[in-house]
């Protein structure tokens, strides 16, 4: 199962100028044969090589201290406390993401294309966390295929999301539709006849593989209902993964096809430790199947201090455009900053919890901006504000990291497209987590991750430790 020759001689060449990739290479098999097609195959290879490797580590380095434990960390939510497994990526604070070691540039040279030089497929970054291995063509077409095949959502799933209120914000009626196709989780059945925890992977693997399938589905409704008077716009069996969505949604230009690409693989997964990610793991490790799971993760999700965080950035974009126009100059955007963080408010889009630097998924985003939209207004003032926001909250001295991430960029491409309304944003970001979050718990259940438990205590316990350690 090796890909051609030359896709390896192009890791080859980069090895040289990026160590850290060395030692990804290791897991990395690159395919070249067409003769396995089947992702399910390929886990059953690896499962078992990945479970003794689990129980080696336990034994031998069971006792090793990754770190101390500060009462900083303790009240400022666990930042920097190593606490988690999570296989599918690994997020360090100046390099940013990388998906089963490689980073996203990476991922775009690498991962198959729907077409020469475009982004890369979903289904292919899939493949890529689940086995750690980079799939040929012919693999993410089977996979897509197969997406396509289990792309079924019940008519009792869209009337629960139409018992609300056309009103509620859109990611309630999203997970409420999650919710709904938990009636048909394979996981629950066969927990209820007593499989085998060692099997528990498989029924895992089926409810997780027919949800990332079934919620793009679930979240173009959610769309329609809101935004477009209810006209449901059905699958196309003839398009991939990312484009199907887009299609789904009622944006059909080449261009909206390859931002949905782009989009839902640099938002799929990022490291374990965000809110939704954690809760998703947490809920599972106490295993309820991943549609609870899923759910409760896009709960986490809706909160403003993570994924909906997206539609705020438009908005206060926005803003800025309403009050001094599409025109602003440098001085005037250094002076609404000013007047947002003496308001009390932050600046929507710049700092994160981990990175240190400009986040990748930005870098990426403003390339495909400058390559097919370089004079959107909204853009250039994005740019601007990637020139003037730094200085000041490095100024301020109260931010760790006055670097855009993610959500600083994704509104306004969105917007150039179509697809204008900022309430709806955190469900693309949802739909795209799935495909994270769900790789891992199939890794969870794979690798019999316990129920996670973590220690509490109250400020009296730690008052009187101080005093004592002192």
């Amino acid at each position: 199962m090796f890909r051609s020759v030359s896709l390896l001689s192009k890791l080859r060449s980069r090895l040289g100028q990026q160590p850290s990739l060395k030692d990804s290479v290791r897991w990395l098999q690159i395919q070249s044969s067409s003769s396995d097609l089947d992702l399910r195959s390929q886990l059953e290879e690896l499962i078992p090589e990945q479970q003794e490797r689990l129980k080696k580590l336990k034994a031998e380095h069971g006792k090793v201290q990754l770190g101390n434990i500060t009462v900083d960390m303790v009240l400022g939510g666990m930042r920097g406390m190593t606490g988690l497994l999570w296989q599918t990526s690994l997020l360090d604070p100046d390099e940013g993401i990388r998906f089963r070691g490689l980073s996203i540039p990476e991922c775009q040279k690498v991962l198959p294309a729907a077409k020469p030089e475009g982004e890369p497929l979903p289904e292919g970054l899939l493949w890529l966390l689940l086995t750690g291995k980079v799939p040929s063509k012919e693999q993410v077409d089977a996979l897509s295929k197969e997406l396509r095949s289990r792309a079924v959502v019940p008519d009792f799933v869209y009337k629960a999301i139409d018992a609300l209120p056309v009103t509620a914000h859109p990611m309630t009626q999203f997970a409420t539709g999650v919710m709904a196709l938990q009636v048909h989780s394979e996981f629950q059945k066969a927990y209820e006849k007593g499989i085998h925890k060692s099997k528990y992977w498989e029924p895992t693997y089926e409810d997780s593989l027919n949800l990332i399938a079934r919620v793009p589905l679930v979240a173009a409704y959610v769309y329609r209902r809101i935004y477009k008077d209810g006209q449901v716009i059905p699958l196309d069996d003839s398009l991939d993964y990312g484009a199907n969505f887009s299609h789904m949604l009622g944006f059909d230009s080449p261009k909206m096809l390859e931002l949905m690409r782009l989009y839902v693989t640099i938002h799929s997964d990022h490291e374990g430790g965000n809110v939704s990610a954690h809760t998703g793991h947490l809920v599972a490790s106490a295993l309820s199947d991943p549609y609870l799971s899923f759910a409760a993760a896009l709960n986490g999700l809706a909160g403003p201090l993570h994924g909906l965080a997206n539609q705020e950035v438009l908005l206060w974009i926005k803003s800025v455009v309403d009050e001094c126009g599409e025109n602003i100059t440098v001085d005037q955007l250094k002076e609404y900053v000013w007047k947002t963080l003496k308001g009390g408010k932050v600046v929507p889009g710049f700092g994160h919890g981990v990175l240190r630097k400009t986040d990748p998924r930005y870098t990426c985003q403003r390339e495909f901006a400058l390559k097919h939209l370089p004079d959107d207004p909204l853009f250039q003032l994005v740019s601007k504000l990637y020139e003037v926001v730094p200085p000041i909250l490095t100024e301020l001295g109260k931010v760790k990291n006055p670097w855009p991430n993610v959500d600083a960029h994704s509104g306004v491409l969105l917007n150039h497209f179509g697809l204008t309304e900022a309430r709806y944003f955190t469900v693309l970001f949802g739909v795209s987590r799935s495909i994270g979050i769900c790789s891992q718990l199939i890794w969870d259940r794979a690798l019999g991750l316990p129920l996670e438990r973590p220690k509490s205590v109250t400020m009296e316990w730690l008052e009187n430790y101080c005093k004592k350690a002192a």
